[in-house]
């Protein structure tokens, strides 16, 4: 589902415009029409310089000593990151984390489809969360298919991860979001983005260790 003439991006750059897009959203919802870089980026977490040089990557959308217009920033971002169209999502390990993504309104929200659940508890198999039913792994490519999911994430044990990507790739899944603390091995054609949180807590504990 990718868009043509679409802008390519530095991978950095990308991984902070969900942020840029989230305190947008938030100041559209409070009333805000235009927004000045330093209060972007402060809300955002980043430098104002390395914000306007990220959106300035997009084009021209702000006016010196003003700000930017929110609602043209918001379709601007929105139509790089593929902001409110719609991608079916398959999660894949049906536990509390994995349920707690199925439940997730945000999600739904910026257009994250919840299409398909896979699980191999014989407890879980033919439940439903959030309306959706949880099928076997053999049923995999079935699930993918029917959904058209384009998003795998994968929310299983370390051990089953590397298998579990395997059989996403193997159903045409190219972009997975893994949760799985265990690095994968896939195509060069396939996008993982690990969320390890385990090893961000660890971070934190640095922090809390080293700074008091």
């Amino acid at each position: 589902m990718s868009q043509p003439n679409a802008t390519v991006l530095p991978a950095a750059t990308v991984s902070r415009l969900p942020g840029y897009l989230r305190v947008l959203h938030e100041a559209e919802d409070s009333g805000v029409e235009v927004i000045s870089s330093v209060a972007l980026a402060t809300r955002a977490g980043v430098h104002p310089a390395l914000l306007r040089r990220d959106l300035s990557q997009l084009g021209s959308y702000g006016t010196r000593g003003v700000g930017y217009d929110v609602d043209t920033l918001i379709r601007e971002i929105g139509r790089v990151v593929g902001d409110r169209l719609t991608w079916p999502v398959v999660i894949v390990g049906v536990g509390h984390l994995g349920q707690a993504l199925a439940h997730h309104e945000v999600l739904r929200e910026r257009g994250f489809e919840l299409a398909g659940l896979v699980d191999s508890s014989p407890e879980l198999i033919g439940s439903t969360v959030a309306g959706v039913p949880i099928r076997p792994p053999d049923e995999l490519a079935a699930v993918v298919a029917r959904g058209r999911a384009v998003i795998g994430v994968i929310t299983t044990p370390a051990g089953q991860a590397q298998g579990v990507a395997d059989a996403l790739v193997d159903a045409g899944i190219r972009r997975i979001l893994n949760f799985a603390a265990q690095p994968l091995e896939v195509p060069a054609t396939v996008t993982v983005r690990g969320v390890d949180l385990t090893g961000e807590m660890q971070v934190l504990v640095y922090h809390e260790i080293h700074e008091g």
